[in-house]
């Protein structure tokens, strides 16, 4: 479910906005949108695992207020984090 530290290390290689950017709204988006693939993954085997489901919705919440945080701010960004990371919106 949890990705791991390469992976982890990967995405704010890949989403960084310069050298050593762990915290923008860019590489936190693409953490947040990898744990929620591996999560939705998860459910399509274990459907009653509520607990889980809940931390789901709250991943969910989390990345929608950075994004529109993001979408406040600067609006082109938001498009090509949107389009970039292949999330609907």
């Amino acid at each position: 479910m949890s990705i791991t530290a390469e992976r982890k290390t990967a995405l704010m290689q890949e989403h960084a906005t310069k050298a050593g950017d762990t915290g923008s709204p860019e590489v936190q988006v693409a953490i947040l949108t990898e744990r929620i693939t591996n999560l939705t993954e998860h459910f399509k085997t274990h459907k009653k695992d509520n607990h889980s489901r809940r931390g789901l919705l709250k991943l969910v919440s989390t990345r929608r207020s950075l994004l529109d945080y993001v979408k406040d701010r600067d609006p082109a960004r938001y498009r090509a984090i949107i389009e970039r990371l292949g999330i609907r919106r």
